[in-house]
């Protein structure tokens, strides 16, 4: 049936791209998202943000934040980019720096990338991205919502994002997700 295959397309883009997370004990978003209890009012000099640097309710150039959070995320789905490039593009990245070096050796994920269609900032710090899961170029999960996170002055890939997938790919006991 023709429109069965889309459907099998998209469950195996995801189980390519996320093969190896049930080996990885990492996958969870303990960011420390905490507040302090009380602010404490001071007076400060003025600095000035990177441009794609959160201001208070959104970042100080929201045109700048969206053109990073587009390369990054192309940069983390793009199955030519060294582990390296990953793990600064991923929320705690360095935490899962072996489940990426696990993907730079499957033949599957080799053909799986992502293009960010919609970048939408929730809070300072927050942006809900939608992308197309691409197979061969193809998409093949098209619409696809996740999020994006400002950690170490750059616009990450959530790792709430990586654990949907790996929900949706059957794996919804890795570890951390």
């Amino acid at each position: 049936m023709v429109h069965v295959r889309p459907k099998t397309t998209a469950a195996w883009a995801a189980a390519a791209i996320l093969a190896f997370v049930p080996a990885t004990a990492g996958c969870s978003d303990d960011s420390g998202g905490g507040s302090k209890s009380s602010p404490t009012p001071s007076v400060t000099a003025p600095v000035t943000p990177s441009p794609s640097a959160p201001a208070a309710d959104g970042p100080a150039d929201p045109a700048a934040a969206k053109a990073e959070i587009e390369k990054n995320w192309t940069t983390f789905f793009d199955p030519k980019a060294a582990t390296d490039a990953k793990v600064k593009v991923l929320e705690n990245g360095e935490a899962l720096r072996p489940l990426l070096a696990a993907f730079s050796g499957d033949k599957n994920a080799a053909q799986s990338s992502a293009r960010v269609t919609d970048v939408q900032f929730t809070s300072a710090t927050e942006a809900t991205v939608t992308y197309d899961l691409l197979v061969g170029g193809a998409p093949a999960l098209p619409g696809t919502k996740g999020t994006s996170v400002y950690q170490d002055q750059t616009w990450k890939v959530s790792v709430k994002t990586l654990c949907a997938l790996v929900e949706l790919s059957g794996n919804a006991a890795a570890p951390g997700c």
